[in-house]
């Protein structure tokens, strides 16, 4: 980072070295803060003088994709689970692979067996198997732990590393702004060079699918919410609901996102991956896309035998997915929108 403050050809690439050059000296919360606010493009690797065949061999996207990583497990909360970030691949793969076996001898032992291979379309045949007020309040725990557990991890990441006062609703907003387009992702205006110098929008279109497919799952299961609650209809729900037509566009999203991050990132430059070797994005990546292909099996064969055992698979691979998002990858997202909140307040400032 002192080279690269002294070199400054990379100034305009994205929001890493603007932030660099406020600083003339680094601290260990001020490294984190940086490491969370790069986007990985790869464009400071390929344009940098000083990268292999140089003595120097210096590797900014490597080094700082190595330095997020340490970094969810420094923040993470509780302390004693930050191993779990350690060959996180391995232990999301376990948790899921549990998780599933539970959910299956739960529908034998606690429901009739012959749930599993029993067909339903017809409203409230999923809570056959699962009595809703069991499944909502299993899946509400683990959801709110999830939920206080990463709060309270960004909480300690954000009081290690702003040291300017609180963030303006400005700076907020200008973070939303360049999180939901992805802005760091162009590379300075060119796009992501992962493979080669010749820039690409393959990875910020894939992270796009990914995000707004998330987020359309999400607000399907926040209609079915309110179907359930307040009109009282329950699943499962007709095609032409909201829920299952969020749900479907969602998922498409979160089939077509995945496949393509997983695409790029095996044909990506070897000096653009982290050398953790802990799996955390491939584990990820194939989490989503379990989560979204079961989904969609499960609506598509819902009224054939095969219902039952969809149904426990998914939510098996869901819970999963909501225990080990404090743990895994997904943490990703909030380190770097909250980098982006500071780095808006701190150009503010700057500019004042």
């Amino acid at each position: 980072m002192g080279v690269c403050n002294a070199c400054r050809y990379c100034e305009g690439l994205c929001a890493v070295f603007p932030a660099m050059e406020l600083r003339r000296q680094l601290s260990g919360p001020d490294v984190d803060y940086l490491a969370n606010l790069c986007h990985s493009c790869g464009a400071c690797y390929f344009d940098c003088q000083y990268a292999e065949p140089h003595e120097f061999a210096i590797g900014v996207p490597t080094v700082l994709a190595d330095l997020r990583e340490e970094s969810y497990a420094r923040y993470a909360w509780p302390g004693f689970l930050a191993p779990l970030f350690e060959r996180n691949g391995l232990w999301v793969a376990l948790i899921t692979a549990f998780s599933v076996t539970v959910f299956v001898l739960g529908f034998i032992l606690f429901s009739n067996p012959g749930v599993l291979f029993a067909s339903g379309s017809e409203e409230g045949a999923f809570y056959r198997a699962m009595p809703h007020n069991t499944m909502a309040g299993l899946f509400g725990s683990v959801f709110l732990y999830s939920i206080i557990a990463m709060v309270l991890s960004v909480r300690k990441f954000w009081r290690a590393s702003e040291s300017q006062g609180s963030a303006s609703w400005r700076s907020i907003w200008q973070a939303t702004r360049d999180a939901a387009k992805l802005r760091n992702l162009e590379g300075g205006g060119m796009g992501c060079m992962h493979k080669s110098e010749t820039p690409s929008n393959a990875r910020r279109v894939a992270h796009h699918f990914t995000f707004y497919g998330f987020l359309l799952c999400l607000a399907s299961t926040s209609t079915a919410t309110v179907m359930h609650y307040l009109f009282g209809v329950q699943a499962p729900y007709p095609w032409w609901s909201p829920t299952v037509i969020l749900g479907v566009l969602g998922g498409i999203g979160l089939i077509l996102g995945p496949i393509g991050l997983l695409g790029v990132k095996k044909g990506s430059h070897s000096a653009l991956r982290p050398v953790s070797g802990s799996g955390m994005d491939v584990a990820f990546l194939v989490m989503l896309l379990a989560t979204s292909v079961t989904g969609l099996l499960l609506l598509f064969f819902r009224a054939t035998p095969a219902m039952g055992i969809l149904l426990a698979i998914h939510l098996g691979v869901v819970f999963a997915l909501f225990l080990t998002m404090p743990y895994g990858k997904f943490v990703h997202g909030l380190y770097r929108y909250v980098s982006l909140v500071r780095h808006a307040h701190e150009q503010a400032g700057d500019k004042q």
